[in-house]
């Protein structure tokens, strides 16, 4: 133990750190992404702005994957009437994530609000493997994809909560840092110290810069906001892209259309392409794979 905290010096991007304070009933999490971060920008040519918003995005995510207490999934969504009229990033409860945007105007304007437009709305879904499915959402006041997660919390689960979001696109490199009450004790906030300590907590948090983010590890951020603290680090999660898409998927689609549409498709171009919306990776059928589609995949063909 150093400084209150327990764990080694070693650290290494696109991993996830959970720790609480011995004396606090706050939990906290940081999360930086490098690689998985690339990967899920790679090929798509965002603009500028949308590929530092998708990396905000990412690093909430995972940050809210890593609270879920089941097996399944978070979906965090951004949608709106504007140039970038949606945006998303789904979390498994391993942290394996993937995610895209879709923008159908020129980017003008790189604040939160112009791009969505003035009816932008956060959606938060949690579809676990066994139960039912939950949704929530939040109309987005301000101009930081933070505050509006903080406003979800607030509204929806009554916890108060901190985040802090960075993106570099050009760095290839995003993170996050989050700050929230423990459940058991988020009815008593009012009527103890734990409202005070939150917001001391909080507001130490807040001097952490975008190149600390970024270059320190863990343990020296922990030490850098919290020296005088006794915390507690868990174990590090790796985090990474994970498409999730498959031949074999693109074939199970493929059977819940008509053959005719299919041997239409073929004979007037040719082939038939299906491209993952995440990865963009093509998967090609010609008039042979169609046909075997009744029974075993239809064999690899080159990309």
């Amino acid at each position: 133990m150093t400084d209150g905290i327990t764990v080694s010096n070693t650290q290494a991007l696109n991993e996830i750190h959970r720790f609480t304070f011995a004396d606090h009933d706050v939990r906290g999490e940081l999360v930086q992404l490098s690689s998985s971060y690339s990967a899920l920008c790679d090929k798509h040519d965002y603009p500028t702005p949308v590929a530092n918003l998708l990396g905000e995005l990412l690093a909430v995510t995972s940050l809210l994957t890593a609270t879920l207490k089941f097996k399944g999934h978070i979906n965090v969504q951004l949608q709106g009437s504007g140039p970038l009229n949606f945006a998303t990033v789904n979390g498994r409860h391993d942290q394996k994530l993937r995610g895209l945007a879709r923008v159908r105007a020129e980017i003008n304007d790189s604040s939160l609000q112009a791009m969505l437009g003035d009816d932008a709305l956060l959606v938060l879904t949690l579809t676990p493997e066994q139960g039912e499915r939950y949704q929530g959402m939040v109309k987005i006041e301000g101009d930081s994809l933070a505050s509006a997660v903080e406003d979800y919390f607030t509204q929806s689960e009554q916890l108060p909560t901190r985040i802090w979001l960075h993106a570099d696109s050009t760095l290839q490199q995003c993170a996050g840092f989050m700050l929230q009450v423990l459940p058991a004790a988020s009815t008593d906030v009012a009527s103890n110290n734990q409202g005070e300590s939150f917001t001391h907590l909080a507001t130490l948090a807040d001097t952490l810069t975008q190149a600390e983010i970024f270059s320190l590890g863990v343990t020296d951020i922990l030490h850098r906001l919290y020296h005088e603290e006794d915390i507690h680090l868990y174990p590090a999660e790796q985090v990474r892209f994970y498409c999730g898409c498959s031949r074999e998927r693109t074939a199970t689609a493929l059977r819940s259309i008509a053959r005719d549409e299919l041997r239409e498709i073929i004979a007037q171009d040719g082939k038939l392409v299906l491209t993952c919306d995440y990865c963009l990776s093509d998967y090609q059928y010609d008039s042979i794979d169609v046909e075997a589609l009744d029974g075993h995949d239809a064999p690899p063909q080159a990309q």
